[in-house]
């Protein structure tokens, strides 16, 4: 009998992708504990006090390729 510990990783890579599209279809079936609710909460706080900290999606996609030279 094999186990997901026998996929190559190209195969163990597609399976946590579809794993992945599989929650995100359904997300208000995925938990979220209460210390995930308040830390987005006092983030969220965090960025309308302060909102010139707060990076724009493509200031974060600039940021990490040219960290990772992508």
């Amino acid at each position: 009998m094999s186990s997901v510990f026998d996929l190559t990783p190209p195969e163990k890579l597609q399976l946590v992708e579809d794993l992945w599209d599989d929650l995100a279809a359904n997300p208000e079936d995925v938990p979220v504990h209460d210390w995930q609710k308040q830390e987005l909460e006092r983030r969220n706080a965090n960025l309308q006090a302060n909102p010139a900290t707060g990076l724009t999606w493509e200031d974060v996609k600039r940021k990490v390729r040219a960290r990772h030279g992508r």
